[in-house]
């Protein structure tokens, strides 16, 4: 089995894969100084109700954009699991070329979602990534990565509206009814939402524009689901599809030996 762990600014994301499906995935949130140890507890209790147990993972995988976690997540799979995690990085193999100025510099979950995304379609597509910020990656007709955009994340609006304007609340997010908010709340939850919804479907639009011609459309996180009863937009809904790009990139590549100097008593950060 292969332990897939993704790291990201508001959860970190463990699952196992046993080579056909996910046999178990499970979300905590980032605390990029919570150790290994802690992680462990957290995680082989969670192994326990699934029946699996530590021994059966042989390979590991792990994708960050949260560098101050890197190490302690590391030291979870060399430490418990007693293998040697493969990095997500640009240096990598991926099957396709990134096409942008600073390569090292595109977060390990854009290229993962990007790899994935095009295994579904073989074809000209956008990435559109609800999470902490709202990504849109662009992938060509040969599965080349060409860049995309970055928005504020919906949550991140939704709390910066709060505290720059004193009397507007808190709010939850949904999808309202009306456009016309006929109140404070209702009114928020209508720019939220709607406002969103234009800016998908607009630089969506803008971004068949300039690539000349149609793409496929591929939604992933939390809000994805929610998003897409508002738009038809979305050609496919992939809630794990950063997984699945972690999963295929460690297909990809040779797994990194771990080294016999590394035990419980001795693991040196790198």
């Amino acid at each position: 089995m292969k332990l897939v762990i993704d790291a990201g600014n508001t959860n970190v994301v463990f699952a196992v894969h046993d080579g056909r499906r996910w046999a178990g995935i499970w979300r905590i949130a980032t605390e990029p100084q919570r150790t290994s140890d802690e992680y462990a507890v957290w995680l082989l209790t969670l192994l326990t109700h699934a029946k699996l147990t530590p021994d059966l993972v042989t390979g590991a995988v792990i994708g960050t954009v949260v560098p101050a976690a890197l190490y302690h997540l590391r030291r979870l799979v060399r430490e418990w699991f007693e293998v040697e995690p493969l990095i997500a990085r640009s240096t990598l193999d991926w099957g396709f070329a990134i096409k942008v100025e600073a390569p090292a510099e595109v977060g390990a979950d854009r290229l993962l979602n990007a790899l994935a995304a095009y295994q579904l379609f073989h074809d000209a597509l956008v990435v559109v990534d609800f999470g902490t910020a709202t990504n849109f990656d662009v992938v060509d007709k040969q599965g080349d990565y060409l860049g995309g955009a970055i928005a504020p994340g919906i949550n991140l609006s939704i709390e910066a509206l709060h505290q720059a304007a004193a009397r507007l609340p808190r709010i939850g997010i949904g999808r309202p009814q009306a456009v016309i908010g006929r109140g404070t709340v209702p009114a928020m939850q209508s720019g939220i939402y709607w406002g969103y919804v234009g800016l998908i479907e607009g630089l969506v639009t803008r971004i068949g524009r300039e690539m000349g011609g149609p793409l496929k459309v591929v939604a992933t996180g939390g809000l994805a689901p929610l998003f897409s009863e508002g738009t038809q937009i979305f050609d496919r809904i992939e809630p794990d599809l950063t997984l699945d790009g972690l999963r295929m990139l460690a297909e990809r590549n040779p797994a990194p030996r771990l080294s016999r100097d590394r035990t419980r008593s001795n693991i040196e950060g790198d």
